[in-house]
């Protein structure tokens, strides 16, 4: 009980600093701190130690190379060529084009990693082109809002790095075990779109005219170079040619000579995207430091097994303590961005999943599709607020435009608890069994 009660303090302390306005990983730090000096009387050796194994992993390399690989790939004309290249396809399809809003955020974010990157950027060319054309602007915008998240679902995913890291899982297992849960979201979001265009006929734009097969082979042939990349970073570490950093550097000399080849690599850009790739990794380095030394401490303190036992004796069940996280992470959603959430609560959720007998890259998915609910949820919904700035409309609107596909995010979380070896697990145990 005692220790229940310091945990509760300490929380009370996070939840002050944070207020007051400090640094996420400087807060995580000076909570560590006064956790450390209950059980030992030099808290700063451990605080050196523990930031330094924490940013000095090789597996953590993977990290800043996915950024950069997004960085470049946002600087290019990746988006429209994917607009371009799969809009012939879809035309058949009731709802016809929105549905490249899903396919073309899911393709992008396979190569970017990032949520808010695939959202701006497929939001950039799908939007105005959607608008002129005469398609619902509210399917358009809550479409692009919510697809943008499979930025951090289909793997590389900045994300799911940051998960491995910190709960010192497999990167490639996670990457695998992403892969279905994120083609049902995808195929959720069409499913969606299409019942919604045979419910609604009237808000449906003139039908286009037919192309032929060579028309729509011509137009496709744009995606060859990003199909070429996305095979060469995510199949080299699936058949095991490449661990998930060495990918991730094939993926930068990828995206650099896709970049050269289609005219959008100048010195300029690039030194954009290698500043945005450092500031991004540096933050998030600076929250896994900070959340690591917090995570030495609470281990040293015995909290995390103090809470782990507390949850046990209650009694909830497997499904009560899945159904209570996730009504905790979705309050996290409202305030904190998705690597703050997954750094801040690895320490002390884990023993408790651990306990309860959940397989840790299972959690994993978990996790990472709770972070795309809590991207679109006020009001810290980071693609909300990309949204926002691409449309001028206020973010409670787009919230609703984005309710349909938010219900669709859901239920993918009620079938990988439901059926977690189909959909979640199975996949990596036969892939690296083989």
């Amino acid at each position: 009980m005692e220790l229940l009660s310091f945990a509760l303090l300490l929380l009370i302390l996070l939840c002050v600093l944070l207020g007051m306005g400090l640094w996420i990983p400087m807060s995580l730090a000076v909570v560590g701190y006064i956790a450390m000096m209950a059980v030992h009387p030099q808290p700063g050796l451990f605080l050196a130690s523990s930031m330094w194994e924490s940013t000095g992993s090789w597996t953590l390399a993977a990290l800043p190379m996915f950024v950069w690989m997004g960085e470049i790939l946002f600087r290019t004309k990746l988006s429209e060529e994917l607009f371009n290249g799969l809009s012939p396809w879809v035309r058949w399809l009731p709802g016809r084009l929105l549905h490249v809003n899903i396919l073309a955020c899911g393709i992008f974010g396979s190569v970017s990693g990032s949520s808010a990157a695939t959202c701006a950027t497929v939001s950039k060319i799908a939007l105005p082109e959607l608008r002129r054309r005469g398609y619902d602007e509210g399917v358009a915008i809550g479409s692009l809002a919510t697809a943008g998240t499979l930025g951090i679902m289909i793997p590389p995913s900045i994300i799911m790095v940051v998960y491995a890291v910190a709960a010192e899982v497999s990167i490639v297992r996670v990457f695998i075990a992403g892969m279905i849960p994120g083609i049902l979201v995808m195929v959720l979001f069409s499913a969606y779109i299409a019942i919604w265009a045979m419910l609604n006929p009237d808000k449906q734009p003139a039908k286009e005219p037919a192309l032929s097969f060579r028309e729509k082979m011509r137009a496709s042939a744009q995606l060859i170079p990003c199909t070429i990349l996305i095979i060469a970073v995510i199949g080299t570490m699936f058949i095991g040619w490449a661990t998930a950093t060495e990918a991730a550097a094939f993926g930068v000399l990828g995206s650099l000579i896709l970049a050269a080849v289609t005219r959008t690599l100048t010195w300029q850009s690039f030194k954009e995207s290698l500043m945005g790739a450092t500031r991004l990794s540096c933050m998030i380095m600076f929250i896994l430091a900070g959340a690591a030394f917090l995570t030495k401490a609470m281990a040293l303190t015995g909290i995390p097994s103090a809470l782990a036992a507390g949850v046990e004796a209650l009694n909830l069940g497997p499904l009560g303590i899945i159904a209570i996280l996730t009504v905790v992470y979705l309050i996290l959603g409202t305030a904190l961005d998705g690597v703050s959430m997954i750094v801040l609560t690895t320490s002390i959720v884990v023993p408790m999943v651990q306990t309860a007998g959940f397989d840790l890259v299972w959690f994993g998915i978990f996790i990472v599709l709770l972070v795309e609910i809590a991207e679109i949820t006020p009001p810290l919904g980071f693609n909300l607020f990309v949204m926002q700035t691409m449309t001028g409309k206020e973010q409670t609107e787009i919230a609703w435009a984005s309710l349909p596909f938010f219900l669709m995010l859901v239920l993918t979380v009620v079938l990988i608890t439901l059926f977690p070896v189909t959909l979640v697990t199975g996949l990596p145990e036969w892939l690296l069994a083989r």
